[in-house]
């Protein structure tokens, strides 16, 4: 006896034979099959959400690495001679749960650091700390790596993080399996991003971080900047604006004393942009220090 699980679910494409039983035939190609889907969304059979999942599955098989890699000038990493309070002082700072070990410069990955690994060293005692006992083994993968192979390869090996090297072998940049599955799924907010009412957020003295949809207005607001927002409503569209087209992740840019930097986005929009004040001190740390009690 046949059943039908083994009929339809041993062909994980039937549902396209079925999609293109109902407009007539099967598509012959990328094209006609996107233009079929979206022809079955405007006939309900699908969901945007499903859609656009869809369409970011095609596009994973089409990208390679080191077209959402953070660059190695961007990567939060910890020095491998670094005192445990420094270490600290980044892990609480960028809240982040792993962390590129480097050596004499980041260049140099020796090891992984998983910051609950620190939990350990947090109380008053802080003695026998050696950073080199809770190295873990980097994950190294090249730039011209496919992400649907990226993606087989961090559930094979249960690795949340790959360093990407450069033909030379030196560290160029690393990806982590939420940048992956970021480009199916579309941006994923934990608990440490933001708070949702929150559009800006700020990670050390001189370095925000703002979401893309983020009004100009208030995004003068919170700097006490002057960007016009004649042209465009939001800080995503003046840095596209400013960019000539729809940037990918890691593109920077100075616009009007500030230097922004694309930190997520996809094939149709900027996500989270990185924001860096030029000017040595900005009108909202003034504020800031004026407010501050002496000592």
């Amino acid at each position: 006896m046949t059943s039908d699980r083994s009929s339809s679910g041993s062909r994980p494409w039937a549902w396209l034979e079925r999609i293109g039983q109902i407009f007539g035939s099967e598509p012959q190609d990328r094209e006609q099959l996107i233009e079929r889907l979206k022809q079955a969304k405007e006939r309900a059979l699908l969901d945007t959400d499903a859609l656009s999942m869809i369409e970011g599955v095609l596009q994973v098989a089409d990208q390679r690495v080191r077209d959402i890699m953070i660059p190695r000038a961007e990567m939060v990493a910890i020095r491998r001679d670094d005192p445990l309070e420094r270490i600290l002082e980044i892990a609480v700072d960028s809240a982040h749960s792993r962390f590129p070990v480097v050596g004499e410069d980041k260049g140099e990955v020796v090891g992984i650091l998983i910051a609950k690994d620190l939990l350990a060293y947090c109380s008053s005692n802080r003695r026998g700390f050696n950073l080199r006992d809770l190295l873990r083994s980097a994950f190294f993968v090249p730039e011209s790596k496919r992400l649907n192979v990226l993606l087989k390869e961090f559930r094979a090996s249960r690795n949340h993080m790959a360093i990407v090297v450069d033909e030379y072998g030196a560290a160029a940049g690393l990806v982590t399996i939420e940048d992956v599955l970021e480009q199916i799924v579309g941006e994923i907010e934990d608990e440490h991003d933001f708070d949702e009412a929150a559009s800006i957020f700020r990670r050390s003295r001189n370095e925000y971080t703002a979401k893309a949809r983020t009004s100009i207005e208030d995004f003068n607001e919170y700097f006490g900047a002057a960007l016009s927002d004649e042209e465009f409503d939001t800080i995503g569209g003046l840095v596209i604006n400013a960019l000539g087209h729809v940037p990918k992740k890691g593109e920077t840019v100075e616009i009007e004393g500030f230097r922004f930097v694309v930190m997520r986005a996809d094939s149709r929009r900027v996500l989270l942009l990185g924001v860096h004040p030029l000017r040595p001190l900005t009108q909202l740390e003034e504020a800031e220090t004026a407010a501050s009690p002496p000592g």
